[in-house]
């Protein structure tokens, strides 16, 4: 990478600090600069006492449309408007004050178009302040594409649940689950061990516990609804027939899979997690992040009673949240009860 030095520099003009530093950091400072120019970042060296830039790389003079004669010797007052001169003043100053690494946001204006700017300064003694520039147009065009598709979603998804709530009015379900409640699975789970019993069949039991959310910090209740809702929309889209999917909890659910053993339920388990995980939950334009654990047990394999049942599943939801979240896990076969 070449760089453009003012042709007949003063004492205090950049070629003299760098000389001041030693050959040895002077190539090391003009070797990481050359590092940085592959990356799309723009590096300059402006004199605070002139306000003219005194170094400057290729892409700079591209950047203000000055490729072949750069910008080397121009003050900003030569290639922006006045604001945006004085915005960059700013910030120059505050970099000196504060001789640290100061960064800041800038817009600015090329060919009637605007364009966003984060500019990374840090001063190199009194006289002088480097700037690296990086071109955020593009990213924050994208940053606001993706806003709006989040809030389109986000009405979808309160579209679709105010008309869930109209249609499922008085059906005796969960208002914001949309699930079956308490009452029903304690019935559903005595058919499901009496059924079972008689047929010699087995049955499995899932209970689902909702993991924090960090959204649940900024935004309170309202958050948490927006993930109950998001995870029975889940279960009522991913649970068969003759299956029962129940809100038996403020925040614990569970499912009876009619027919179906260990490791095919398991799977399926897995699969739903998966598929929450990758959920997009919206609220205010942010994604909440729907995460669920798990805890599965199986009749008669686990245990032959409601009790039993009920309680190891409860163990096995516990370690999964226990292990951090996110997870399935299975429920302890007591000894001489496998096969």
């Amino acid at each position: 990478m070449e760089f453009q030095a003012a042709a007949s520099p003063a004492p205090a003009s950049f070629d003299a600090w760098l000389a001041s530093v030693g050959p040895q950091q002077a190539a090391v400072a003009v070797g990481l600069l050359s590092l940085l120019e592959p990356t799309g970042a723009c590096l300059a060296v402006k004199s605070m006492a002139t306000g003219r830039y005194v170094y400057a790389s290729q892409g700079m003079g591209e950047l203000f449309g000055r490729a072949e004669a750069g910008i080397v010797g121009q003050a900003d007052a030569d290639l922006l408007r006045s604001d945006e001169v004085q915005a960059m003043r700013r910030s120059e100053q505050a970099a000196l004050a504060q001789r640290a690494v100061v960064s800041s946001e800038h817009r600015l204006e090329f060919g009637g178009r605007r364009r966003e700017f984060m500019v990374t300064r840090f001063p190199l003694g009194q006289e002088h302040v480097m700037a690296l520039w990086s071109d955020k147009t593009e990213e924050r065009h994208r940053e606001t594409h993706l806003q709006r598709a989040l809030q389109q979603l986000e009405q979808q998804q309160k579209s679709l649940e105010q008309m869930r709530r109209e249609l499922q009015q008085g059906s005796g379900r969960d208002e914001t689950s949309g699930l079956y409640m308490r009452a029903q699975f304690d019935d559903q789970l005595l058919r499901e061990i009496d059924l079972s019993t008689r047929e010699h069949r087995e049955f499995t039991l899932v209970l689902i516990a909702l993991d924090p959310s960090t959204a649940e910090a900024t935004l309170g209740a309202e958050a948490r609804q927006s993930l109950l809702e998001g995870l029975g929309r889940m279960l009522r889209a991913n649970t068969r027939a003759m299956d029962a999917a129940c809100r038996i909890g403020d925040d614990l659910f569970a499912v009876l899979l009619s027919g179906v053993g260990l490791a095919t339920a398991h799977a399926r388990m897995e699969q739903l997690r998966r598929q929450c995980h990758s959920q997009i939950v919206v609220l205010h334009g942010q994604d909440l992040g729907l995460s669920l654990s798990m805890g599965v047990a199986s009749f008669p394999h686990t245990a032959s009673r409601q009790e039993e049942l009920l309680g190891a599943a409860e163990m096995a939801v516990k370690e999964a949240q226990r292990r951090g979240g996110n997870q399935v896990v299975l429920a302890s076969i007591p000894f001489g009860l496998g096969g």
